[in-house]
């Protein structure tokens, strides 16, 4: 349960902010904490939520914070401090060790980045997460053909003009030696670039 309270806002001192935060996951003036956060003595900005629907909406991607901090102090450090990981359970964990598997072969698995931050003003699916999509295999589109709008239709022209785009910037930098998570940092940057909402 979020925690609500204008010492807790203002970082335990008696001045009062309330007005000055912006809920972390929609941006509207935000009222109540994270207690965890506060426990933890994270910064307020992140610590933010409007409602405690918000806070619930949000919280497989806000509780991230509360182990990138935990990590911090005890002394693990943040996996860009780390560098390179190893991916485990289908993209779920990362390790610095390489995993074990009985090999047969000189192939072994190449060591990825870190995940790739998105800008909290694109909005993310419900799969964005964990991978797992919750709306879509119950909608109504999979069994029912959706007659689109001419306002669809100029949309989905212009998500993939961009598409298009995007995959031409992947396309210019292979080469023989480039990785997968290289083109996927160019793939990653051109989107962001490109104002995808």
């Amino acid at each position: 349960m979020l925690q609500q309270s204008n010492a807790i806002m203002a970082g335990g001192s008696d001045v009062a902010e309330p007005a000055s935060l912006s809920c972390a996951s929609c941006g509207k003036p935000a009222h109540l904490q994270c207690p965890k956060c506060v426990q933890l003595k994270l910064p307020r900005e992140a610590a933010a939520f409007c409602t405690q629907d918000c806070f619930k909406a949000s919280w497989n991607s806000h509780k991230s914070v509360h182990l990138k901090a935990k990590s911090s102090e005890a002394g693990l450090g943040t996996p860009e401090e780390e560098g390179w990981l190893y991916c485990l359970r289908k993209g779920q964990a990362r390790t610095a060790k390489l995993p074990y598997f009985d090999w047969t072969g000189a192939l072994r698995p190449y060591p990825i980045s870190s995940k790739r931050i998105v800008p909290a003003h694109i909005g993310l699916p419900d799969w964005a997460s964990d991978g797992i999509p919750k709306a879509e295999p119950n909608s109504d589109l999979q069994r029912v053909v959706e007659i689109k709008t001419a306002d669809q239709i100029e949309r989905m022209r212009e998500t993939c003009r961009i598409a298009r785009e995007v995959l031409d910037a992947a396309a210019r930098v292979i080469r023989p030696g480039i990785t997968t998570d290289e083109i996927d940092r160019v793939v990653h940057e051109a989107t962001i670039a490109a104002g995808i909402e």
